[in-house]
């Protein structure tokens, strides 16, 4: 029985060996070609892998938590330097209040375990942005993301944005609203030198004034997530196509890759799929990049 585990061990050891061979060998053909900068996740289909499973409530999402952190992996693995997920809609809080509850506490228990020694931040040297209306939030949760982001400043190697509290429309009105303030202070700014320079103004006669006005630049740069260029890939998992408000100012230019695969059903081929993709249509990508 001993020998039996000993050989089952190296047999199992061997294998292990050999997918890691084989992974690192995919990657550098991958490599050959151009590699996405960014891609994002929505992650659909946690509930209904709990339900087809008759998995206790939450468990879909752990088992979802699982399939990201694989992904992430192997994100940085190939390469890709910003990753964005879209961990909890605006929209979600209108689920029941047992369900908003046990995704708030799982939510809490992921990002504080992000901070531990061992975990991927650390591997990997991973700076983490929390995108949205953190205000939204429960006080404990929001104090996790926000020790999690400042713990995190210092790394340089790669980004994970993770959009929580979120959604594209919220992000557009915000970023709005921060350009409107910031050519407010602009004109006040003008109002008040041209006050002090009352008399230089009368002497030299009447002057056109030239009216600031928002542009999509100014948008742009107000955006949560001007932390991070904009995405390359958008991979959706169960099928579906609909961005459920998600990026929707960043992602006009972005190659949408739809897996049937409900999210904790991700991996790696699914990546590979979505990467060569991408790189398949690389050129024409450039192209219409280069006209906006």
């Amino acid at each position: 029985m001993e020998t039996q585990r000993v050989d089952d061990g190296i047999v199992a050891q061997f294998f292990e060996v050999l997918c890691s061979f084989l992974q690192r060998f995919l990657f550098w053909i991958l490599s050959v070609g151009p590699i996405p900068v960014h891609i994002s996740f929505i992650m659909d289909g946690n509930r209904r892998y709990e339900k087809t499973r008759k998995l206790e409530p939450g468990m879909g999402h752990r088992a979802g938590y699982i399939s990201l952190m694989s992904l992430l992996k192997y994100c940085y693995q190939l390469g890709i330097k910003y990753a964005t997920v879209y961990a909890f809609s605006i929209d979600n809080f209108k689920r029941r209040p047992e369900e908003v509850r046990i995704l708030m506490e799982l939510l809490q228990e992921k990002i504080e375990s992000l901070l531990k020694a061992e975990s991927i931040v650390h591997q990997y040297g991973i700076r983490v942005h929390f995108i949205g209306n953190l205000n939204l939030l429960d006080d404990s949760v929001r104090a996790a993301a926000e020790k999690a982001m400042l713990a995190t400043a210092s790394n340089n190697q790669a980004v994970l944005c993770v959009c929580i509290a979120y959604t594209s429309t919220d992000e557009i009105a915000h970023a709005s609203t921060e350009a409107s303030r910031n050519i407010y202070t602009e004109i006040q700014s003008r109002v008040t030198d041209a006050a002090d320079d009352d008399d230089d103004l009368v002497k030299s006669g009447p002057q056109t004034q030239e009216h600031p006005a928002i542009n999509s630049e100014d948008i742009t740069k107000n955006m949560y997530m001007a932390v991070a260029p904009e995405p390359d890939i958008v991979l959706r998992s169960s099928g579906e196509t609909r961005l459920s408000n998600f990026l929707l100012w960043q992602t006009s230019n972005s190659i949408l890759y739809s897996p049937g695969a409900l999210w904790p059903e991700v991996g790696l081929k699914h990546l590979v799929w979505a990467v060569l993709n991408f790189q398949r249509n690389y050129s024409y990508l450039q192209k219409i990049r280069k006209q906006t």
